[in-house]
């Protein structure tokens, strides 16, 4: 039996309109004042530049105000670092999003440190993962977290239902800061039973086959076979790798054999069309997040 298709698309859509509900609310109660996100980019990588534009677009969407600051390919970490302590103090800037990766001579660690955590929408900096990995009782509604990581959660919740998560046996396949280590945490929270897997883990097939829920972020195309899947899982796949066709256009696919993993798991993200739009609408929550922090 085929398994079914997680369509992040549709479900990214359906949070973007609850948002637009609640920036409107927002801009009610603050006399017309929109949170504000601001997205700095450094180089003129073409791929990145096309991302950043459609996060500031989706974010005039929604009603928010979305602005991208473009910084040279040889900009130094010292002026970087002087235009994140303008936007730290600047009460219009509600979130600020470093886009990565950052230049070889750019210090990306001091740059990311150096975002106000009040204003990281990213939910990188040390503070906001220490509350991640410190929170108990569930997923607390106030965190700034790693968007990725909350968006596979969020598929998670709207295929397996509010309690189908419980006592599910988890394997996080994938141990990045961006993504494997959040995705745990967040298991973890909603009492799943969780394994982090990687290059180095033995038997990796055998430990995949374990797992009621398979998340899938080692950013190795196709890695994951079909037969590496649990007859029944949930499997998403963070992964999207260019490979190269026979006409020369490459095309998009996962860390997931998808056609070989469909014919087994019980439902399944597709590449694209899974993942990659929940992150976006989850920066955009963060963002909302953001704007109604205020100090302890």
């Amino acid at each position: 039996m085929a398994a079914r298709i997680i369509d992040g698309k549709e479900t990214a859509a359906r949070l973007r309109t609850a948002l637009a509900a609640e920036v409107a609310e927002f801009k009610a109660r603050h006399g017309g004042t929109a949170p504000g996100l601001r997205v700095i980019i450094v180089g003129d990588n073409p791929a990145s530049r096309a991302y950043v534009r459609t996060k500031a677009r989706m974010a005039a969407e929604v009603g928010m105000v979305g602005e991208l600051i473009e910084l040279p390919e040889e900009v130094t970490t010292e002026r970087l670092l002087a235009e994140i302590d303008r936007l730290n103090r600047d009460p219009a800037t509600h979130g600020i999003l470093v886009q990565l990766p950052l230049p070889a001579h750019v210090d990306a660690a001091a740059v990311l440190d150096a975002v106000a955590p009040e204003k990281d929408v990213d939910g990188f900096h040390p503070l906001n993962v220490g509350a991640l990995f410190s929170a108990q009782g569930g997923v607390p509604d106030d965190l700034l977290v790693p968007c990725t990581p909350y968006g596979c959660l969020l598929l998670l919740r709207e295929t397996l239902g509010k309690d189908g998560l419980k006592g599910a046996r988890a394997v996080v396949l994938g141990r990045s800061n961006i993504v494997g280590k959040p995705m745990a945490a967040l298991l973890l929270l909603s009492d799943c039973t969780v394994t982090i897997a990687h290059s180095r883990s033995k038997d990796l097939p055998a430990l995949c086959r374990e797992a009621d829920i398979l998340v899938a972020a080692v950013g190795r195309p196709e890695m994951v076979r079909g037969d590496w899947v649990k007859p029944g899982a949930t499997v998403i796949d963070v992964g999207i790798n260019r490979v190269d066709t026979p006409d020369g256009q490459g095309r998009l696919v996962g860390d997931v054999a998808y056609e070989k993993a469909a014919e087994v798991a019980g439902a399944i993200t597709p590449v694209p069309g899974g993942v990659g739009p929940m992150t976006v609408a989850c920066l955009l929550r963060n963002t909302l997040v953001a704007a109604h922090w205020k100090p302890k």
